[in-house]
């Protein structure tokens, strides 16, 4: 199986791109992210690829950040979403984006991709809230930060906040530091709803 692909950015189209690896070009179904994120033709790319096998077709997807790939591998456990859709999805959200979607359980948001029915949408907003890709662990200065709120006690928002975070995946000093973060920007003032989107923007990047 195909893993990554290292060469030069041979040809751009609408929902592919190809990459010559060695004088062989591999054609790479993107999202439009993706493709906005990769090099100009006649540069060199690394592409981190999903191989889908079938019996009479064997098919490349390409993602530039691993994140990015862990969401299209978890959107298409879901009924009604093929590759297709998912990237669709991700052509439509940012990362960020389709994760508060989740978290706030907003089909709405998820239903503005092209080919997601009311349905899927409700199907990936329910299906998805336990199962979000865990991020890298939190830098020492955001844990710090993390840890001086909790020394004074977190508010109402914080808590809620923290624990919606937690119960889609990410682990307890993720969730609070990056909440942490955004009250300290944002001010103690913020609704739950709000620092929930927030502190998923913080995570995401």
């Amino acid at each position: 199986m195909i893993g990554k692909l290292k060469g030069l950015i041979d040809e751009y189209a609408d929902t592919y791109v190809l990459v010559d690896v060695g004088g062989v070009c591999y054609e790479v179904h993107c999202s439009g992210q993706t493709l906005q994120a990769l090099p100009p033709v006649g540069e060199a790319a690394t592409v981190l690829i999903e191989t889908h096998v079938r019996e009479d077709q064997l098919k490349l997807f390409g993602f530039a950040t691993a994140l990015e790939r862990d969401w299209f591998r978890l959107l298409t456990t879901v009924q009604g979403v093929g590759q297709k859709v998912a990237l669709a999805i991700l052509s439509t959200l940012k990362i960020s984006e389709l994760s508060s979607a989740i978290a706030l359980q907003d089909k709405a948001m998820v239903a503005r991709s092209p080919g997601v029915g009311p349905k899927v949408a409700q199907r990936i907003v329910s299906e998805l809230k336990d199962k979000t890709p865990g991020l890298a662990a939190t830098d020492g200065a955001v844990a710090s930060l993390q840890a001086e709120i909790d020394a004074v006690g977190a508010p109402r928002a914080m808590a809620e906040a923290v624990s919606a975070l937690t119960n889609l995946g990410y682990a307890q000093i993720q969730a609070s530091a990056a909440v942490a973060t955004v009250i300290k920007r944002e001010g103690d003032g913020v609704q739950t709803a709000a620092l929930i989107r927030h502190a998923l923007k913080e995570l995401s990047q």
